[in-house]
């Protein structure tokens, strides 16, 4: 039986996928061109493809674990399939590329070297310089069929290294009738390779592929083919929290299925249901490690840590893929953008997380090692989180959390902090109003929370629709309380704030 995998490329004999067909195709038909030809075992007889009209030159790119990798297998072989014998197709990785500061280009020509020759399995001369280069790929010299090119990883080169590469791949693009370098994809996280460029943007010839998460109904179709070679059920709430919590993207479904159907599935005789979504929902935020997400997370802190707190506070802040901050978050996986209804102009578009899961995993590694590392609870010996006798019996003796009589600690406990000079918030990032950000806040009353009723109760973020809005949740035995954090801006504010929180 097939599992589930987000450990390097989907194998399809091996691993529950989806097929993403049109993807597949559109990527295949950029690098191919548009031609007068049939594709072999082509039933609608699409005309695409023959050597004498070139393919694109173009980035595929997308975060981590998105299935780029993937893409590049899936794009080959269809290539392959349809046209054998027409092209030579060469799927290289520069990932094992290994170049410290201050190496010249002759160290990476002489890895480069050994790296086309395992690509192609052709024996030529050891590239010295950059003309030799682009002599590989002069008409007739070492290849005799129109070549397709991928290259994986492409923006882990240094900047110098892809400013030239990029150059020379447009000369070769704008003569091409002098090479046969027929389809280029430069596969990376970045679809603007500018970005890395010292020139600007010499590769403008360049098209780009966004590779997508997955639909609702991409999901389903996963879990739908678990639950036919498996023979257990998964209910519709299960595969519905799995698309909500990571909006389709693809490493992170893969893995909450691996979670499910394996590491936590105890019981294959019975359905997997919302209470063991729940348990695994709970370990993926605090014990399971993920390489992925722990790279998110050290994307985020730096260097647009103020940038990432303000989104956890603010659902109005404009995306612009051109801004530094915006573009590095976007890239990395760790925000997204959403289209808002409306006339075009500056607040089009609006900041999101990429995910409710990657907002919750930020927030608690945020809020933990603020908590601690700030020392806004060092001096344990003389201030306490809470009185030694307060036993808050008025907190939980009605129906509910007392949520009032709660913060009113809290107040206590700033007050006890101010009169020993101990000042929490100083240094930490504020708006132009000089206020503290909301973020901050939010993260120093959720570790007070955790010191004060973290042994008694279940204090957790919530993440209505991952775009900022952040509510504090208790539950403690069937009681519950809500809070909702607000930085002050003014009085009109707050009363809308008081509004908001009713």
């Amino acid at each position: 039986m097939r599992h589930f995998s987000s450990y390097g490329p989907v194998d399809p004999q091996e691993h529950f996928c989806v097929e993403r067909e049109h993807l597949v195709e559109h990527c295949m038909n950029q690098l191919m061109g548009k031609t007068t030809g049939k594709l072999t075992g082509n039933p609608t007889g699409q005309e695409i493809g023959t050597p004498e009209k070139g393919g694109h030159y173009f980035t595929i790119w997308a975060p981590r674990q998105t299935g780029k990798t993937w893409l590049m297998h899936q794009v080959a072989g269809a290539i392959d399939n349809s046209r054998p014998d027409t092209f030579i197709i060469g799927k290289m990785s520069v990932q094992r590329v290994i170049l410290r500061e201050g190496d010249s280009d002759e160290e990476f020509f002489i890895q480069l070297t050994d790296i086309v020759k395992l690509c192609f399995g052709i024996d030529i001369p050891n590239i010295e310089k950059w003309n030799d280069w682009t002599n590989l790929f002069v008409k007739g010299r070492y290849f005799k069929r129109p070549v397709i090119l991928f290259i994986d990883e492409f923006d882990k080169l240094p900047r110098s290294i892809i400013d030239h590469m990029v150059t020379l791949f447009r000369e070769m693009y704008l003569n091409r009738k002098d090479y046969c370098l027929h389809g280029l994809a430069l596969i990376g996280v970045r679809a603007v390779l500018g970005l890395d460029s010292l020139r600007g943007s010499p590769f403008n010839v360049q098209r780009s592929l966004h590779i997508p998460n997955f639909t609702l109904e991409e999901v389903k179709e996963l879990f739908r083919q678990y639950q036919i070679e498996s023979g257990q059920g998964v209910t519709d709430e299960v595969v519905q929290a799995v698309f909500d919590t990571t909006w389709g993207q693809p490493g992170l479904v893969c893995w909450f299925g691996e979670l499910l159907t394996e590491k936590y599935n105890t019981a294959p005789d019975s359905p997997i249901d919302f209470p063991l979504w729940e348990e695994v929902l709970g370990a993926a935020l605090y014990v399971e490690w993920n390489n992925s997400v722990l790279n998110l997370v050290k994307k985020a802190k730096t260097p647009y840590l103020k940038e990432v707190l303000e989104l956890f506070s603010s659902s109005d802040i404009p995306f612009a893929l051109d801004s530094d901050w915006c573009g590095h978050l976007y890239f990395n996986g760790i925000i997204s953008h959403e289209k808002q209804p409306g006339p075009p102009g500056p607040q089009s578009y609006l900041c999101r997380f990429s995910s409710p899961f990657v907002q919750h995993k930020l927030f608690n590694a945020l809020s933990r090692e603020w908590s601690l590392s700030r020392e806004w609870f060092a001096d344990r010996t003389s201030i306490t989180p809470l009185q030694p006798l307060d036993d808050l019996g008025d907190v939980f003796a009605g129906e509910n959390i007392d949520v009032p009589a709660l913060v009113d600690r809290y107040v206590d406990f700033l007050g006890r902090l101010a009169q020993k000079g101990i000042h929490p918030f100083h240094g930490q990032p504020r708006r132009g109003n000089m206020n503290i950000t909301e973020a901050v806040g939010h993260f120093h009353l959720y570790a007070w929370l955790l010191n004060v009723v973290g042994r008694r109760c279940v204090v957790s973020p919530e993440f209505p629709t991952g775009n900022g809005k952040v509510d504090i949740h208790l539950k403690c035995q069937g009681k519950k309380g809500l809070i909702e954090v607000k930085s002050f801006s003014d009085l009109h504010q707050l009363r809308k704030g008081v509004g908001q929180a009713a």
